[in-house]
């Protein structure tokens, strides 16, 4: 019999979404799939203040966040306003809304990993083409590539590489804001980087990716191989995970041609099929487990001491 209920943010369960509800249900704990766009807000009523279909008569004893879909700036911000909301109001949330924040946009992103002087490739964002140009213009010049990224965005959609002034006709910016980053060539030129996934400031799993191209992702066919995580990449990661307050994340590294690590993506909603397919480790259980016992069964053995 269920001891309690989570709620799984999520549009799409799929294979993520099943294996998440087995572990939750082999602890006992009902989980059941939510799409953030049927929850809402309703402040001044003497009822529940958010509103999530299923939970109408009690709030979940945790939320699981798989997934927030895309949509029109209010309507992202509404999504991230239940998030909020929840925690507020005691629901823990695993990753909370402002880790999601500060992952999801690449600016703030960036920002708070070079304040806590992170190793990541040199980064300019700006509203303005002219500078942006400016800019690329400069770096390649000086015998450097770029990357052009969306600042919303993942599995590589969107971005360019820019290795020649002619490829500058295709700098476009995302929602107006042209975010550049200078390209890493890897080790021996080789189209690699890391996947660290990290659990509660502890790495618990990595992986090489071999793309097929310069990019690595793994949703664009790379070639997964798990490796060992060796005290520095292991440092780089969980330092990256510290300086944005996350539960969770995968961590992208790459080695540069100089042998220095540096992180080029921090996931707050991480997949992590293509890791668990060369680790012999269940990663869906590690996050229940990490979930409850930091925040379900903790506050439980709390609320029944008083």
């Amino acid at each position: 019999m269920s001891t309690g209920r989570i709620a799984l943010i999520t549009d799409d369960p799929g294979w993520h979404g099943k294996q998440l509800r087995l572990a939750f249900a082999a602890r006992g704990y009902q989980c059941d799939y939510v799409s953030i766009t049927d929850c809402r807000l309703q402040p001044a009523t003497t009822g529940l203040p958010v509103i999530i279909p299923g939970f109408e008569h009690a709030l979940p004893d945790a939320v699981f966040v798989r997934g927030i879909p895309g949509g029109s700036l209010a309507e992202v911000v509404f999504y991230l306003d239940i998030l909020h909301a929840l925690k507020i109001l005691g629901v823990p949330v695993y990753n909370n809304g402002r880790v999601i924040e500060a992952s999801v946009d690449k600016a703030l992103c960036s920002f708070l990993l070079a304040q806590c002087q992170v190793s990541t490739p040199l980064t300019w964002v700006t509203p303005d083409r002219t500078q942006a140009l400016h800019i690329a213009e400069q770096e390649l010049a000086q015998g450097h590539w770029l990357v052009s990224k969306p600042l919303f965005g993942s599995q590589g959609e969107g971005i360019r590489r820019l290795q020649k002034m002619t490829d500058l006709f295709w700098l476009t910016s995302s929602e107006g804001i042209f975010y550049l980053q200078r390209y890493v060539h890897g080790m021996n030129n080789e189209h690699a980087d890391y996947r660290v996934f990290v659990i509660h400031n502890k790495v618990i799993a990595a992986m090489c990716r071999h793309g097929k191209s310069w990019l690595n992702n793994v949703a664009r066919g790379a070639q997964c191989n798990a490796v060992v995580a060796n005290e520095k990449m292991a440092e780089l990661a969980t330092t990256a995970c510290r300086a944005l307050d996350m539960d969770y994340a995968g961590v992208d590294i790459i080695e540069n041609a100089e042998g220095q690590l540096q992180v080029i993506e921090v996931n707050s909603i991480p997949a992590w099929k293509g890791l668990q397919s060369c680790c012999n480790i269940k990663i869906a259980e590690l996050l229940v487990d990490d979930l409850l016992h930091r925040y379900v069964v903790s506050t439980e053995q709390v609320k029944s001491a008083v």
